[in-house]
This record gives C-alpha cells, sequence and structure tokens, in this order.
C-alpha cells in the first residue's frame, strides 16, 4: 500500500510495496538500508517507507550492480559522489544568485552617485620612503 499526502513528492511507500515496485525482495531492501545505499524515511513505529525517488534510486543500484557488474561498495561510493556533486551544483547556484544580486546591487548605487568610477591603468607607481642619514 502506498500513502499519500498530496502530491508525487510526498507518497511513501511501505517496504513490500517499494520491494515489488524495484523488483526485488524485501530484504535487498533492508541489506541495501544496512549498507547505506538507500536510505528511507522512518515511520513513528520504525517501519521503512520508501519515496518514489528511494524507489527510482533502487532500481538504479539494481542495474549498475547487474548490467555493469558494479559491486555493491562501488555502488556506494558512486551514489556518494552523485550525492557530492548534487551539493556542488546546489552551491554554485547560491553563488550565482549571491553574485547576480551584488552586482545588481553595485549597478543601483552607480546610479545613486554612491560609487565613482574608477579608469583602468597601466601605470604602476611604487613609493618608497627615503632612509634617514645619520651624520
Amino acid at each position: 500500500m502506498s500513502r499519500s499526502a498530496g502530491g508525487g513528492d510526498d507518497e511513501v511507500f511501505m517496504i513490500s510495496v517499494a520491494a515489488e515496485l524495484a523488483g526485488m525482495h524485501a530484504q535487498t531492501l533492508r541489506t541495501y538500508d544496512r549498507l547505506g545505499l538507500v536510505r528511507p524515511q522512518r515511520a513513528a513505529g520504525g517501519g521503512r517507507r520508501y519515496s518514489a525517488r528511494d524507489v527510482e534510486l533502487l532500481r538504479e543500484v539494481q542495474r549498475l550492480s547487474q548490467d555493469e557488474g558494479v559491486n555493491l561498495e562501488g555502488i556506494k561510493r558512486i551514489i556518494d559522489l552523485t550525492n557530492h556533486v548534487d551539493a556542488l551544483a546546489q552551491r554554485v547556484r547560491e553563488l550565482e544568485s549571491e553574485l547576480a544580486s551584488a552586482r545588481n546591487d553595485l549597478r543601483h548605487r552607480g546610479h545613486g552617485g554612491e560609487l565613482v568610477p574608477v579608469p583602468r591603468t597601466s601605470a604602476l607607481v611604487v613609493w618608497q620612503p627615503r632612509s634617514k642619514r645619520t651624520r
């Protein structure tokens, strides 16, 4: 049985349904959870609740294992690296947003006269204080 709370993203499945959807045994899902490959949510009573994304990941684990011959440790590494790449991509998006905001702020300040443009130059001035000579 599935439990839905108003949308596809909120839909979760008991382990038996998730196993059937993924085409594997419930014990395999427990093993994958124990190994950290797929970590489902937990219900109040401790039962596993798999999201549609979890089921998709289970299918990918099965594909990598059976079709590509990747062992479970390799699959875990692939998942970890994929999650890391996703986190980095999210951070890049955040930084791009901050940069766009800063550029916009600079543009507005420039129009308000708060910033003074400084022309670019290739001149280099080196200041060296004179040393005091002792007599």
